[in-house]
């Protein structure tokens, strides 16, 4: 039988079978999260041939940022809320769904209002994935919640890097239209998630008898309060960072170092496919050091290799780009992992307001960032984003838990 939160293995044989199940379902949610991020940051990576097409200045990239990011943003929490009193296994495969519909969208529109559309279907197909594959891996974490989180969120990452070479040797050289190849992406997701969606329907059902999880918080209610009001803090920071990166660093490359359309997306792969890394290393770590060193380690130790970036060649502005990739994004596993300690029983709030807000403040950052390319010049985004990393110094407002706890 299939074991899920936290009851132990029955002995040594059923302990190998259970930690198969366990892990095929959190490879699963991983390749779907994968598939949805591939087909997501399709869009993104898009940019460079969207604003030659439809003659873009840097705003309408960044509303096109923000109408995706904040769908999804404001959306999540909702979802999560929502799943939490009434579980809905079957949501998975509609998600994909509707990534699908936007990215077919994408690839036949003909007006920015429908760009922006398109746009705003992928961000609800975002906002219902993510809450409820999430507490599909912590379910089937068997407790590891650091490496079950990492491993879900690494598909993600290893799919918003490979979105930009799919980008640079695919729809660029075939045009907008080639975006709809992906939608066997969709399809296989949608399958995948059928079958996940039916193993979390069974383990619903098993478990409709045994006690609700405990919601005491191990702190008082304003400290915990402030502790999330830290985090989300820290998660935006962070995600404006990677906004910045992710919407506007191919055009930086390219007005900075004079490169090529794919040189700028290779580069973009670089740093991406570090993040995928760093996501990768940082729940493991946070299982057994804790979370909260993880964080430390993540949002500090970036601070000197982002002050320095704006004022690297070309050589090393890649490498920079894969140090910042790989230490910056270690903490958002640790982020959401040690929330939903701090908040127990609310697994698809605590994940619906972080992927929330993680697409939310990316998006009006993203906005923002590019009125001030409009108005100043592409370098004088990095110069500005460099400083974002010192608000890390928060990470000291944040509490010791008090011994690991079960959701």
């Amino acid at each position: 039988m299939a074991v899920t939160g936290t009851a132990a293995p029955a002995g040594v044989q059923d302990g190998a079978r259970i930690e198969k199940t366990t892990f095929g379902i959190i490879l699963a949610v991983s390749l779907c999260h994968l598939l949805n991020d591939i087909m997501q940051s399709l869009l993104t990576s898009l940019y460079p041939l969207l604003k030659e097409n439809y003659a873009l200045d840097f705003v309408q990239i960044g509303l096109l940022t923000f109408t995706f990011q904040v769908t999804a943003s404001l959306l999540q929490p909702v979802v999560g809320v929502v799943t939490d009193r009434w579980p809905m296994p079957f949501s998975l495969p509609v998600a994909m769904l509707s990534t699908c519909a936007g990215l077919i969208l994408l690839a036949s529109a003909h007006s920015f209002p429908l760009l922006l559309v398109a746009a705003s279907l992928i961000g609800v197909g975002s906002a219902i994935f993510h809450p409820e594959s999430s507490r599909v891996a912590r379910l089937a974490s068997g407790g590891r919640h650091g490496l079950a989180q990492s491993l879900f969120q690494v598909g993600g990452n290893f799919g918003t890097a490979i979105g930009p070479l799919l980008a640079a040797f695919i729809v660029i050289p075939w045009g907008q239209g080639s975006l709809a190849w992906f939608s066997v992406i969709a399809l296989t997701g949608f399958a995948i998630l059928t079958f996940v969606s039916r193993w979390y329907a069974a383990q619903r059902r098993a478990t409709l008898h045994r006690a609700p999880a405990s919601r005491t918080l191990p702190f008082s209610r304003n400290k915990v309060l402030l502790t999330l009001a830290v985090l989300i803090l820290l998660t935006a920071t962070k995600n404006v960072y990677m906004a910045s990166m992710s919407s506007y660093f191919t055009f930086y490359v390219i007005d900075k170092f004079a490169v090529g359309v794919q040189s700028a997306q290779v580069i973009l792969f670089l740093f991406l496919g570090a993040a995928a890394a760093g996501t990768f290393l940082g729940g493991p770590i946070g299982d057994r050091y804790g979370a909260r060193f993880v964080i430390w380690f993540s949002i500090l130790g970036v601070i000197p290799f982002a002050l320095l970036l704006p004022y690297a060649d070309l050589f090393w502005t890649c490498v920079l780009a894969v140090i910042i990739g790989f230490i910056l994004s270690s903490a958002f596993s640790a982020i959401v992992v040690f929330a939903q300690e701090l908040v127990p029983g609310r697994v698809g709030l605590i994940a619906g307001m972080f992927f929330g807000f993680a697409f939310g403040f990316g998006g009006l950052g993203a906005a923002l960032l590019g009125v001030l390319a409009d108005g100043y010049g592409i370098d004088t985004v990095y110069t500005v984003c460099s400083f974002l990393p010192l608000l890390g110094i928060l990470t000291v407002f944040l509490p010791k838990l008090p011994g690991y706890r079960t959701a």
